[in-house]
């Protein structure tokens, strides 16, 4: 936990300021900005599938620490890389660190937690979301000093945690022993789990509708703050902020005791559905002015805020069940690449309609279209949470072995587990997904 609020708190407190940075002091065009931003969100979102495979073959801490180590790097370069090929390299060393680490981490929590994974992962997440509050604020103060002295920290940041994680994080092995089997027969058995990839590309939904706190929402601050849009985007990340780690706990609590799993998952993806209900209402200033669609925008902040705590750590106890115990890193890592695909498709899709219909004087279409993504969404996680299978045991039951230096073996590794381990009894449905927001991270 403390490591993952670490990661957060380094990473956050200089990547919001590093495009201002490369296109303020160092001078670089805009294009150049965009491939060096780019460079890195591919280095991580692309690789996130070698990185979980990396874990189960090497081990959860060794990808943690090495994740960390390469992040220590590529921030430190920072501090002193100020031609394109190096500030590429540097971009590349941070975005592959998270692709070793993210993955990793989800499956030694999944691993340490067993039975409850739900209430760890909702731990986790104030954790996350502490580290993502508390990052830019830290960053803003040191970037009265320098750039290069937030980037400097930062690379601390990263060099405390290897330390820290290369000493106390315990080892964590499996308990069998079984046949090795080559990357490609892993990945075709994550593959074949059907149930898995249809989860995986419904979660894409709620990816995308979380994801709008960086897009469409500030894009809307912009439009009703204008000059003074700073202040209100920084409002809006407070609200997420304070209602993920305020909330999280009794959210995920009363929503595991109402409903279970499966139907958390299609609840928490309703809510984020109805976050935009108030923008759709009040989607400018015209109608009710300037005040009444502020206030739609930070409730919108608050609602999406508390769909999103509601779908995590049902999203990643899931990701664990369907994996059925095997391969669990490599699952979270072909996860993180299939909605990482879609966020990317999904935020193209909506800065186009965004800018389309701001100039038709439509901007309702942007969040009714939005609402509909959620709405379709739900409905699927519905229909895959009625359609699960009903004989699977209980989720301290199921077998979840994390590695590190060795692989398991047995024929069974070769083979992927098409049913979902965990099956509360028939009154409760089964869960069935959640978005990470963060991200998807």
């Amino acid at each position: 936990m403390i490591n993952q609020f670490g990661i957060n708190l380094g990473f956050y407190m200089l990547m919001p300021y590093l495009a201002g940075y490369l296109a303020g002091p160092l001078g670089l065009a805009a294009w150049a900005v965009g491939l060096v931003l780019g460079v890195r969100n591919f280095s991580q979102q692309g690789m996130f599938l070698l990185g979980g495979t990396l874990a189960d073959r090497l081990g959860y801490k060794p990808l943690i620490v090495a994740g960390c180590l390469l992040r220590t790097g590529g921030f430190a370069l920072l501090v002193f890389a100020t031609a394109l090929p190096w500030l590429l390299i540097a971009a590349a060393a941070t975005g592959f660190a998270g692709a070793l680490f993210n993955p990793a981490v989800r499956a030694y929590l999944a691993a340490d937690t067993g039975e409850r994974r739900v209430e760890a992962f909702a731990v986790f997440n104030i954790f996350y979301q502490a580290g993502i509050l508390a990052g830019p604020l830290l960053g803003l103060a040191l970037m009265l000093l320098d750039f290069r002295v937030t980037a400097a920290a930062a690379a601390v940041v990263f060099a405390v945690l290897t330390v820290a994680q290369l000493f106390a994080l315990p080892a964590r092995r499996d308990q069998k022993a079984t046949e090795p089997t080559s990357w490609l027969q892993d990945w075709r058995a994550v593959a074949a789990n059907r149930r898995f990839l249809c989860f995986s590309l419904t979660m894409i939904g709620s990816y995308v509708l979380s994801f709008q706190v960086y897009l469409a929402l500030p894009l809307q601050a912009a439009y009703l703050a204008g000059a003074h849009s700073q202040i209100l985007v920084s409002a809006l990340f407070v609200v997420s902020g304070i209602v993920a780690v305020a909330g999280q706990l009794r959210i995920t609590g009363w929503f595991e005791a109402r409903w279970g799993t499966g139907r958390s998952l299609a609840v928490g993806m309703a809510i984020l559905a109805a976050a935009f209900l108030p923008l759709l209402a009040v989607p400018g200033p015209g109608r009710f002015g300037v005040a009444a669609a502020v206030a739609a925008l930070l409730l919108s902040t608050a609602v999406l805020a508390v769909g999103t705590a509601a779908v995590f750590p049902f999203e990643m106890d899931t990701v664990v069940s369907l994996a059925g115990g095997k391969l669990v890193a490599t699952h979270y890592g072909f996860y993180n690449t299939i909605v990482g695909t879609g966020i990317l498709a999904g935020n193209l899709a909506t800065g186009a309609v965004v800018g389309a219909a701001r100039a038709a004087g439509a901007d309702w279409a942007v969040w009714a279209g939005l609402g509909v993504i959620g709405a379709l969404s739900a409905f699927a996680l519905h229909r895959l949470d009625r359609s699960a299978p009903q004989d699977r045991p209980p989720r301290g039951e199921q077998d979840i072995h994390p590695t590190t230096e060795a692989r398991p073996s047995g024929p069974e590794a070769a083979q992927p587990d098409m049913t979902p381990a965990h099956q509360p009894p028939s009154d409760v449905d089964h869960h069935e997904g959640q978005p990470a927001r963060t991200t998807r991270r």
